[in-house]
């Protein structure tokens, strides 16, 4: 028996252990890792919105293709716990699994690849590169927002109901378009975030026992 038909789940510090856009900064030297994880953490947090920092911690770290192939591979080393079993154990039931990540499209898929998640249901943010492969921009979606993550699983008309798992301010904001949504903790607490939540899961054995529990 399954409690939700659909799961949806943020990827950055939920699927694995790591903020992607501060993991690159840090290739960048100390002063540029410093300023982006400020900036993160104030968006996460939900001390400001997405939409002031996501463009201005892009343009402090200007991702090349070789420093998004090295992030593919640190996130497959980053994988939560558990992950990849309950995911498994999630499409064995029949819950449809999708990822919607604020995250970078070409560096996430090595991970959901190895988690058996089908690329279609990858959601993330497309960048523009010039010729030598180095960031210009953003491919326009509302996944540099603040409410973007509730904008895109209302577009995708999933089977309900619909459970949501991350662990930002961005994440919560998908609560109106699901019918549940799990604070995971077990990379990050921040205190909004759970105050927030329908429930908190520390673990994703956690999340398959209250997943598949009708």
């Amino acid at each position: 028996m399954k409690r939700y038909a659909s799961i949806v789940f943020d990827a950055d510090s939920t699927l694995a252990g790591i903020e992607g856009i501060d993991w690159l900064a840090s290739r960048r030297g100390p002063g540029v890792q410093e300023a982006v994880e400020q900036l993160t953490a104030q968006a996460m947090d939900g001390t400001v919105a997405l939409d002031d920092v996501y463009a201005r911690r892009l343009a402090l770290v200007t991702p090349t293709a070789l420093d998004l192939r090295a992030l593919a591979h640190a996130y497959v080393a980053a994988l939560a716990p558990g992950a990849a079993d309950a995911i498994a154990a999630l499409h064995a039931a029949g819950v449809e699994v999708h990822v919607v990540s604020g995250g970078l499209h070409p560096a996430l898929l090595l991970m959901t690849r190895a988690l058996g998640i089908a690329d279609r249901r990858v959601h993330a943010v497309h960048l523009e590169a010039d010729a030598d492969g180095r960031y210009e921009s953003v491919v326009p979606t509302p996944l540099t927002t603040q409410d973007g993550k509730r904008l895109v699983v209302e577009s995708l008309n999933l089977r309900r109901p619909i459970l949501a798992v991350g662990d930002g301010a961005t994440d919560l904001a998908m609560r109106p378009a699901v019918d549940d949504f799990a604070a995971y903790i077990g990379f990050v607490r921040r205190d909004a975030v759970v105050a927030g939540a329908t429930l908190t899961l520390d673990s994703f054995a956690a999340l398959v026992a209250h997943a598949l529990s009708a």
